[in-house]
C-alpha cells in the first residue's frame, strides 16, 4: 500500500509544481480577482508549489520508509525511520516557508532568532530531543529491549523524537517481573540524569539470575548443592549452554574480565539460623520468573525425596 501511495504523491507533486510554474509564469488568472488581498496568480501558484513540496517529501518519504521495513534488523529500521521523519520533516517545513516568502536569507535568520527564543521558552521538550538523538546514536536501548528508566520499568514499546514509551513491568499492580497492562511515558531528557538499566543489553540477550533456599544447618551441603546444579543443567539445557556462549562473545568486546562457568552454580551464605543456598544459572530476562519458579518447584520436590541428607529451618525468624 505505501508504494503505490508514495508515487501517487510523487506524481501529484510533479503534476502541482508543474501547473504552478505554468500560473506564476504565464499569467494565466490575471482575470482572477484578488484573494485576501493578493493577486490570484500568486496565491494560486504558490499554493501549487506548497502542494509539490509536500507531495514529493510525502512520496520519497513514504517509498524509504518501505524499503526499511524489508530489512530484518527492525530496530536499525525503527531508528533510521525516526531520523527521516525528522529530517523530511524540517526540510518539508524550511523549503515551504521559503515558497511563501522567496526570502532564504531572511528566512535562515527569522529561524536562528525563533530557535534562540525558542531555546528558552521549551527547554524540557528539547531536552528530551537531545536525548532522543543520544539514544538514537548510542543505542542504550531500543524498541523491544527490557529496561529500568529512573523508577519505571518495562519493555520498550516506542521511541519518538520526546517520549519512550513502556509496556510496564511490576509496578503498583503487581510484582516478580510480570507485566501489568499499563503503559508507561517516559521524557526522554530521563535518560541524562538518572541510571538506565538494560536487562540483556550489554551485547547478549541473557542475564545471570539466581533462585534461593533455605535449609538448616544439619543439611549434607554437598548433596544438596549437587542437587540444586543437576535440576538448573537438566531444566535449561542447550538454552544455557547458547547463552553462556554468546555471553562470552559479547564479554571478549569489553575489557572486563570475567569467569564464567560452563554450567550453574551453587553459592552458599550462612544466615542466624539457616544456610541460604543459592543456585545461578543463566537465561532470557522475559523468562526470568518463569523458570525460577519452575526451577524452584524441581529443587523443593528433590530436597523432599531425601529428607535423612536435607532439613529444612524451623525458625520463624525465616
Amino acid at each position: 500500500m505505501r508504494r503505490p501511495l508514495g508515487l501517487g504523491a510523487i506524481v501529484l507533486g510533479v503534476a502541482s509544481a508543474v501547473a504552478g510554474g505554468l500560473v506564476a509564469t504565464t499569467g494565466a488568472l490575471g482575470d482572477w480577482p484578488d484573494v485576501i488581498g493578493y493577486p490570484a496568480t500568486l496565491v494560486v501558484g504558490r499554493a501549487l508549489l506548497v502542494v509539490a513540496v509536500f507531495g514529493v517529501l510525502y512520496g520519497s518519504y513514504l517509498l524509504a520508509v518501505r524499503l526499511l521495513m524489508r530489512s530484518a534488523n527492525k530496530r536499525r529500521a525503527y531508528n533510521t525511520r525516526n531520523v527521516l521523519r525528522l529530517a523530511f520533516g524540517f526540510v518539508g517545513t524550511v523549503a515551504t516557508l521559503a515558497v511563501l516568502t522567496e526570502n532564504w536569507l531572511g528566512l535562515l535568520f527569522s529561524l536562528g532568532v525563533i530557535g534562540f527564543a525558542i531555546t528558552f521558552a521549551l527547554q524540557q521538550p528539547l531536552l528530551s530531543l537531545i536525548a532522543w538523538v543520544y539514544i538514537t546514536v548510542k543505542q542504550p536501548y531500543g524498541v523491544g529491549d527490557r529496561v529500568r528508566i529512573d523508577d519505571a520499568k518495562g519493555d520498550v514499546i516506542g521511541v519518538d523524537f520526546l517520549v519512550t514509551t513502556l509496556w510496564e513491568i511490576d509496578g503498583e499492580l503487581v510484582t516478580t517481573n510480570q507485566p501489568s497492562g499499563r503503559v508507561v511515558t517516559v521524557p526522554n531528557s530521563v535518560v541524562l540524569s538518572s541510571n538506565v538499566v538494560n536487562f540483556g543489553g550489554g551485547g547478549s540477550p541473557y542475564v545471570w539470575n539466581e533462585v534461593a533456599v533455605q535449609v538448616a544447618y544439619e543439611t549434607d551441603l554437598d548433596f544438596a548443592r549437587e542437587i540444586m546444579a543437576e535440576e538448573a543443567s537438566d531444566l535449561l539445557g542447550e538454552e544455557m549452554a547458547e547463552g553462556i556462549a554468546a555471553y562470552r562473545e559479547a564479554l571478549a568486546e569489553t575489557p572486563v574480565e570475567l569467569e564464567v562457568h560452563d554450567g550453574p552454580t551453587v553459592n552458599v551464605k550462612q544466615g542466624e539460623s539457616w544456610v541460604e543456598l543459592r543456585v545461578r544459572y543463566l537465561t532470557h530476562p522475559r523468562r526470568g520468573q518463569r523458570v525460577k519458579n519452575r526451577l524452584y518447584e524441581r529443587i523443593l520436590a528433590r530436597f523432599n525425596e531425601h529428607p535423612d541428607r536435607v532439613a529444612f529451618p524451623v525458625s520463624r525468624n525465616r
